[in-house]
């Protein structure tokens, strides 16, 4: 059975997902290297993920 949780912020469970989704941050994927990037409140990237598998609860840019 899955609870419904009133939740401010993002978190991780235990089952491997996330409640709620990261807020002020978005994801694009790098054409070069084919790898994702995640961008910061400020439009700075801030972080690059090792494997191929986009950020979980960030939301992708177009």
């Amino acid at each position: 059975m899955i609870r419904k949780v009133a939740v401010d912020m993002a978190k991780n469970t235990e089952r491997g997902s996330r409640v709620g989704a990261v807020r002020q941050r978005s994801q694009t994927l790098n054409p070069l290297t084919r790898l994702w990037t995640k961008r910061g409140p400020n439009g700075q990237f801030m972080d690059g993920k090792s494997d191929n598998k986009p950020f979980k609860g960030v939301t992708k840019e177009n």
